[in-house]
């Protein structure tokens, strides 16, 4: 199963993936457990720093370091339309939750 998303963001292709390590920082930085993170994502209650955060530990995880993954979303991330941001966030928590979907793959 393939828990990393790839996607466009910012200056081009990059991997995401919330890594056990990433996943116990973010619910340290959001006070709240992965379930009720994704939950709140979700149901469109999360806060602006819960999409950036998502993202960051996303880059994190999926290779970029630290420095990389706060570079980029402090240019791209910030003072963006939460519409670009939502979709990528979520597509993040969802390869954690279920998996992603290859190319060529069924979502089912």
């Amino acid at each position: 199963m393939n828990l990393t998303h790839t996607a466009f963001f910012g200056d081009g292709e990059h991997n995401f993936a919330l890594t056990d390590d990433m996943v116990t920082e973010l619910e340290r930085i959001a006070d709240l457990g992965i379930g009720a993170l994704y939950l709140r994502c979700v149901n469109m209650q999360f806060t602006l720093s819960d999409l950036v955060e998502v993202i960051r530990f996303g880059l994190i995880g999926g290779g970029s370091s630290p420095e990389q993954a706060a570079r980029l979303t402090d240019t791209y991330g910030r003072n963006r339309p939460i519409d670009e941001l939502y979709p990528l966030a979520l597509d993040i928590l969802d390869a954690r939750w279920g998996g992603a979907v290859e190319d060529g793959e069924s979502a089912e």
